[in-house]
């Protein structure tokens, strides 16, 4: 049972199904509602917890007013204590100074940063591209990454002239067609924007020298993989969302750790499987 002082919220309340599907799904009256059914909390205690009027805590759990802003996020999960392990559910970033150590004492963390989408990590993902030596990248159509004159890497790429690998999606494949129809584009204009970031890959190779490949893989895109040297952003593909718009992860290799070995291993055997155009 919560006290009046402190909501004191048990694991068993963040591990629950329920709760980490409110969490992915950024449902705050349902992570909301998980915290009463599991502590007896009030309205007014949740308020006290997270410095949220009670009048909009109550509008929450009926449905009248949505949380979207990414400060009110993270107030309430600051608020409630919520585990490092249920913030990146939600799309925050872990507590942990080291990252969220999901290994415990067998190793050292590997994920060490989650991002609502890949505008938050902008930032941390130019710095880490600044100095890197060798740049992959696992992406659809690669445009917002390397394509434009603004995007994400193309000065750094242009400038400092690391190893570039780029994996695209066939524009030609069934897999580019069924996204194409995910996105809601004609294939024609989806295959377009893939040409179109071919293009620019060989005239940025032409025109700086920088080291350049790029390989069409014909599978429905699943991740999204910015690996700079041993350092990966990893964001994923679904039906309603593109890669730089969903959460976005920051991991480290670690001795003992499974998920940096297993993009690495995932990329490097897709790129293999692929076909070289540049």
């Amino acid at each position: 049972m919560a006290t009046w002082e402190t909501l004191i919220i048990p694991p068993s309340v963040w591990n629950a199904d329920h709760m980490r599907e409110a969490c992915q799904k950024r449902d705050v009256a349902g992570i909301l509602r998980a915290v009463q059914r599991g502590t007896g909390a009030s309205q007014t205690q949740l308020a006290m917890a997270t410095g949220i009027l009670q009048g909009r805590i109550s509008e929450i759990l009926r449905g009248t007013r949505t949380v979207t802003a990414f400060e009110v996020f993270e107030r309430i999960a600051d608020g409630l204590a919520m585990p490092d392990e249920t913030r990146v559910l939600l799309g925050l970033a872990p507590v942990h100074p080291s990252g969220l150590d999901h290994l415990g004492p067998i190793g050292r963390a590997e994920m060490l940063a989650a991002y609502r989408s890949q505008a938050d990590a902008t930032p941390e993902i130019r710095q880490a591209a600044s100095t890197a030596q060798r740049i992959d990248i696992l992406a659809v159509r690669g445009l917002g990454i390397i394509g434009m004159n603004d995007s994400l890497l193309r000065a750094t790429v242009a400038q400092n002239r690391p190893v570039f690998r780029a994996l695209l999606l066939d524009p030609d494949s069934a897999a580019a067609r069924r996204r194409a129809a995910e996105v809601g584009e004609s294939h024609e204009s989806f295959a377009s924007g893939v040409s179109l970031c071919v293009a620019r890959l060989r005239e940025l190779r032409e025109q700086t020298g920088a080291q350049v490949e790029v390989y069409f893989y014909d599978m429905l895109p699943t991740w999204r993989v910015l690996a700079l040297d041993d350092v990966q952003f990893v964001s994923a593909f679904g039906e309603e969302h593109e890669g730089h718009t969903s959460p976005m992860y920051k991991i480290a290799a670690s001795a003992h750790g499974a998920l940096h070995r297993g993009f690495r291993r995932f990329t490097d055997e897709l790129r293999a499987q692929s076909r070289q155009v540049i």
